[in-house]
């Protein structure tokens, strides 16, 4: 390399200028090619000693996955409370269980339910305004929300370790203090309104909510869906009526896990959550009876605008507590994924399906549906349809060969570790367990059957639970478009009507 001479610490002739970038372009251009030669060889390395099909790949088995430990204890009231630690994160995160649900709203008042969990925290209590909490909460970057669903309430609080003492007070406040201020009342109906309005956007949305009423029964708890009409008929003391009704410490589970001393948050809990009067005589409320509504038929709800069609087919199905609900699950692996028979079957082969699935798919303390469907081309409707039955019907009459059984087995088996990703996680599912009365150790005994599935299993309960003579089948589509037509399927295609009834104003009073 040549030399270059610069003199003086500023001064610079053109030469030396040049000089120097000159070098520094061939230093950069040996560097360049000492990392190529570097990279050329690590690739030549790599080629002779790992590739290897994926079939020859090895890996070490998965850890034995573990619960944390944990402390379940009851308040004098009834309150059950866990506890569980975990410092990685100056952090706490509360969640309670109400034993409520839309199931037990009134009929002529659906909606009530989650309205009563909406404006339980958007309504302040009677020591803060809405606005006050609201304000309060943001300044330590923490939450406390509130929802019920169809099956349960749940209550739940996130808060940094130094603010959990004011964030849980709050906490306690909405669950015990809630006033329901009347303009947020007004507020989240308006909002509901607007999402009864919106409900017939989404063809997907369309078809799960119709399925349900054809499964269940419109009328049923698991099915009905918010009116005009209901939202009319709710008012703020209906909603203190039903948080009188369901919202008690011997009536509620709460958890609570993150960065801190289990004597010390003890104590919180008692000094928020102690002096809780219960209610005398609880009587935990039993779930709606469930009864298949509709034996077997085609049902369809035209959309002409579509292009499209999504179709859902099934029948009633069970809980998680079935003693085959191991196996169940291990023939759902069967059918599903990118190995599933619907994938390779109904997807890659016939070129029927965007998107295909089909799914045991149980309940905790009432019976779920077995449900297969997915989205096709219009044309290709019927044929999509008779595809799935033909998978179902398979499933009964051809055993699933051992790569299938091994691929669903270890599919399961393999994803079993995210059942234990975080704390927060696990302290919930055995909430949930208590809850709906399962042993605390559920899962781990669902672990225990899937691994010992057979492939006379998966047959057995394809036989026993699968009814493929006797399938709901709904589409929504542009019926106009579908050919060959869903007479094909069936002699009698009943119609679906999904107007939205009523005004979405509210009666004017007398």
């Amino acid at each position: 390399m040549n030399k270059c001479k610069v003199t003086g610490k500023r001064q610079m002739n053109a030469h030396n200028f040049n000089c120097i970038i000159s070098n520094g372009k061939r230093f950069v251009y040996v560097l360049i090619a000492a990392f190529a030669f570097v990279i050329l060889t690590l690739n030549f390395s790599w080629a002779a000693t790992a590739a290897k099909h994926y079939t020859e790949l090895t890996f070490a088995p998965l850890p034995e996955p573990k619960l944390p430990k944990y402390e379940r204890y009851v308040l004098n009231n009834g309150m059950v409370v866990y506890l569980m630690e975990d410092h990685e994160l100056p952090l706490v995160k509360g969640t309670a269980l109400i034993r409520t649900g839309g199931r037990w709203e009134p009929a002529d008042k659906v909606g009530l339910a989650k309205l009563t969990g909406e404006v339980m925290r958007s309504g302040g209590t009677a020591k803060h305004t809405a606005d006050e909490l609201n304000q309060m909460l943001e300044q330590r970057a923490a939450s406390v929300e509130i929802s019920i669903n169809e099956v349960a309430g749940n209550a739940s609080f996130d808060a940094l370790k130094e603010d959990v003492e004011t964030v849980l007070q709050l906490f306690a406040e909405v669950l015990q203090q809630p006033v329901f201020a009347a303009d947020k009342l007004e507020l989240a109906k308006t909002k509901e309104r607007g999402r009864i309005a919106r409900r017939n956007d989404d063809p997907e949305e369309i078809a799960q909510r119709e399925f349900k009423k054809l499964i269940y029964g419109q009328d049923s708890p698991y099915a009905r869906t918010t009116e005009y009409a209901t939202l009319n008929n709710i008012s703020r003391e209906d909603l203190l009526k039903f948080k009188e009704q369901f919202f008690h410490p011997n009536n509620m589970i709460l958890g609570i896990v993150g960065d801190f001393e289990p004597k010390k948050m003890k104590e919180l809990i008692q000094a928020r959550f102690g002096d809780w009067k219960p209610k005398p005589n609880l009587i935990k409320p039993q779930p709606p009876k469930v009864a298949p509504a509709i034996s077997s038929g085609v049902f369809v709800v035209n959309q002409p605008q579509l292009t499209q069609s999504n179709i859902l087919i099934g029948h009633l199905g069970g809980q998680f507590n079935s003693p085959d609900y191991p196996v169940l699950d291990v023939l759902n692996g069967v059918l599903n994924g990118f190995g599933g028979r619907l994938f390779n079957e109904v997807r890659s082969r016939q070129g029927l399906a965007y998107s295909v699935y089909g799914y045991w798919s149980p309940r905790y303390d009432y019976p779920g549906m077995f449900i297969a469907g997915g989205q096709t081309r219009s044309d290709a409707t019927v044929k999509f349809v008779k595809a799935l039955q033909a998978e179902i019907k398979r499933l009964q009459t051809q055993p699933v060969s051992s790569q299938e059984l091994a691929f669903a087995k270890e599919s399961t088996l393999n994803s079993f570790v995210f059942n234990f990703e975080d704390p927060a996680q696990i302290l919930l599912r055995l909430m949930r367990y208590e809850y709906y009365g399962y042993p605390s150790d559920f899962l781990f005994r669902y672990q225990k059957a899937v691994a010992a599935t057979t492939a006379a299993d998966v047959q057995r309960v394809a036989r026993k639970y699968l009814h493929p003579e006797n399938l709901t089948i709904l589409v929504v589509g542009n019926q106009a478009a579908i050919n060959p037509p869903l007479t094909q399927l069936a002699t009698r295609v009943i119609p679906i009507d999904v107007t939205i009834p009523g005004s979405p104003q509210p009666q004017a009073k007398n």
